[in-house]
């Protein structure tokens, strides 16, 4: 492997670009300034990453990758509501600490396609949903929970780095995720689970997936639907 395609050289690149980017925003990762930072030639650049849209794609990705470590290092507290409350504010401390590319990640969109790394951190979102529907804790099916949450959440980032900085309302984070998980989850009954049929609808759902062996596919889409069914009722 040629010096200027080894990993190393990817990732002085990338490390170049995403310190551009949180000095002067989007505008400053520019490929001749990119080049110069990490000490390489622009045809090297042009070579790894083909274009200014392909590096900042990639650089999209590095920052999901930080994103995510700090996410994945959050040990669960074994309540799973709490779990979700600790996730929304990691999701907002990141924003708040690295806005650059908080924006690139979640503002640069283009209609109908969400951006491929924010699947990772999706799926930890759906993770920890299905662990508050299996305890009973979720009033709505798991999906609809995490259209919620992702839709709100990241709406309230964007206001707050957005907002000048001395007229930023820092309690907005935790009154908007009080009501979003008030609206969303339930209190542990006495027994252990919520009694609403609701939630438990939503329990044995999350608790048959993936299918049990004992189902067959047709066997288990319909209960799913009528298990979704009572969820949404």
């Amino acid at each position: 492997m040629s010096a200027e395609k080894s990993p190393d050289t990817r990732e002085r690149i990338l490390v170049a670009a995403a310190g551009l980017l949180a000095e002067g925003g989007g505008d400053a990762v520019s490929t001749r300034a990119v080049s110069a930072a990490a000490g390489v030639q622009a045809p090297t650049l042009y070579r790894l990453f083909g274009d200014k849209k392909g590096l900042l794609e990639a650089v999209t990705v590095y920052g999901f990758e930080r994103y995510l470590a700090d996410k994945k290092a959050m040990e669960a507290t074994g309540d799973p509501v709490e779990d979700l409350r600790r996730g929304w504010d990691l999701h907002i401390e990141f924003a708040l600490t690295h806005p650059a590319f908080y924006v690139l990640m979640y503002g640069a969109v283009r209609p109908g396609e969400r951006p491929a790394a924010s699947g990772k951190t999706y799926g930890l979102l759906l993770g920890m949903l299905e662990h508050a529907a299996r305890a009973g804790r979720l009033r709505i099916p798991v999906d609809a929970a995490a259209e919620m949450i992702q839709a709100t959440s990241v709406g309230v980032a964007l206001a707050l780095i957005t907002a000048p900085a001395d007229n930023r309302d820092m309690g907005l984070s935790g009154r908007t995720r009080d009501t979003v998980l008030a609206a969303l989850t339930t209190d542990p009954a006495p027994d252990g689970g919520d009694d609403t049929l609701a939630s438990r609808a939503i329990a044995l759902d999350a608790a048959l997936t993936p299918r049990p062996d004992s189902l067959t596919t047709g066997e288990a889409t319909l209960l799913h639907e009528w298990l979704t069914r009572l969820a949404s009722g």
